[in-house]
């Protein structure tokens, strides 16, 4: 055993979650920091993605709050073009390795242990062990243990597809359809997420013809226009959606009414008009993407897939055949854990968990925020009330409503407020800056009409959904 280690904070995961909190402890709090990542380098899953991801969001509303990611750059060309800079998955590893040389180490305030995994620990010690030299180390929490990975969930790069496979049957992750050498039989994209997606944009992009794609969807969902959520000379339009959003929720008889009014409006898309969707992941689409997924016309709904022959495939609503030559690319996998809601904040330990519609980086770096301004784990729990992560589309209402009651406290506490004024992680942090556009004017107005009405009509809707 080496010698034992102290710290003030173990963050356990290195990625987006861990990398924000430690910012916020660093700026904010004379703090000594360990983070220990079982990948390595930091950057969490941006590390396993196939190599075509990109961020849905802009890069502006991405990474930690102390050092900008990007160029705050319009794309000119390109499925974004007319938007701003979403960064790839080479940019945010350099991103998040520049943030740990450049900013953290330098402090001389942080470790950080690559390559090793956590173990437990009970009260104040702990212990990781490194996955390369299978040395144990033991660590004195002087604080808190950061636990980044309670709602981890799983991608397709790091999960075994979720349904048998027979032998002969070609079978690969997003991944590594960018490294086939050659094929040409038809591919069957599996999966209805923001990753399946992304993987038939990719193919349509680069020459698969729409009639060589089958796009195997257990569920449609409803997705976020990027042309309301833009920063900057954007900003404006994005106020408007939250305006849209209140006069939609204020006048919706249902829970499907509301999507549809917001689909009017063209705040939420769909793939498939005629298809109801009962999914709602909260990542944002472009309206050129939308276009390009509207070519697959091959599209099989019958549920999940549960084994894929030589010939067949078998779901859970029936059966179809399926070419022999095919390249079947598994975009399935759990996604994001659904574990029981626990406090945030508890002695000893911080549990990192959503606490607001949409954008991660922003709560994460709420939540170091609070654990360095705020002394009481009370306050900060009454400030940062966790939910779960939504999946169906009632669960909007929910999520959006936590975000009201939670802005509505947190604006109360003046640390904070002043804090989220200036973040850059927080999306209408400028918004101050054009509080004379015209759009903004007359989106205060509506927000005042209609806001008591719009959460009084959730409340109602929600009730109706119970």
């Amino acid at each position: 055993m080496a010698d034992l280690i102290e710290t003030d904070y173990l963050v356990i995961g290195a990625g987006a979650a861990g990398m924000a909190i430690t910012d916020a402890l660093l700026s904010h709090r004379d703090a000594s920091v360990t983070l220990v990542e079982r990948r390595h380098a930091p950057g969490g899953h941006w590390l396993d993605a196939y190599p075509f991801v990109r961020l849905h969001q802009p890069s502006a509303f991405y990474g930690v709050d102390s050092v900008p990611l990007g160029r705050d750059a319009v794309d000119r060309s390109g499925l974004n073009a007319g938007f701003y800079e979403a960064a790839g998955a080479d940019e945010l590893r350099a991103y998040f390795a520049h943030v740990m040389q450049e900013h953290f180490l330098p402090t001389r305030r942080v470790r950080f242990f690559p390559c090793s995994a956590y173990l437990g620990g009970e009260d104040d010690r702990h212990r990781f062990v490194s996955r390369l030299s299978g040395a144990r180390q033991e660590v004195r929490v002087r604080r808190k243990l950061v636990d980044t990975a309670y709602l981890e969930g799983g991608i397709p790069a790091t999960s075994k597809p979720p349904f048998e496979v027979d032998e002969g049957v070609r079978c690969i992750a997003p991944g590594d359809v960018a490294r086939l050498a050659r094929h040409s039989g038809p591919f069957v994209v599996i999966g209805a997420g923001k990753t399946a997606m992304d993987t038939c944009v990719w193919l349509l992009t680069n020459g698969v013809p729409a009639s060589a794609i089958r796009w195997v969807k257990p569920r449609e969902g409803w997705w976020l226009n990027r042309r309301f959520h833009q920063p900057h000379t954007g900003l404006p339009e994005f106020f408007a959606g939250i305006g849209l959003q209140f006069q939609a929720m204020a006048h919706a008889r249902s829970v499907d009414d509301l999507f549809l009014r917001l689909e009017a409006d063209g705040f939420f898309l769909r793939v498939d008009p005629a298809v109801k969707p009962t999914m709602l992941h909260g990542a944002i689409l472009s309206e050129a993407e939308l276009a390009l997924l509207r070519q697959i016309t091959d599209v099989v709904r019958l549920g999940r897939v549960q084994r894929i022959g030589r010939g067949s495939m078998v779901l859970d609503d029936g059966e179809v055949a399926t070419p022999a030559d095919a390249v079947h690319i598994h975009c399935a996998a759990r996604g994001l854990a659904q574990r029981p809601l626990r406090p945030i904040f508890e002695p000893g330990r911080l549990t990192v968990q959503p606490i607001m519609w949409g954008f991660a980086s922003h709560q994460f770096a709420l939540l170091g925020m609070a654990e360095s301004m705020i002394e009481s784990d009370d306050e900060k729990n009454r400030l940062c009330r966790p939910i779960h992560y939504w999946d169906q589309c009632a669960d909007y209402l929910g999520a959006y409503m936590a975000l009201l009651a939670n802005e509505r406290a947190r604006a109360n506490h003046p640390a904070l407020a002043a804090w989220a004024r200036e973040s850059r992680l927080n999306p209408l942090g400028r918004l101050g800056e054009y509080r004379d556009h015209p759009l903004v004017v007359e989106t205060r107005g509506r927000l005042r009409e209609l806001g008591q009405a719009a959460v009084e009509n959730v409340s109602r809707l929600s009730a109706m959904r119970s």
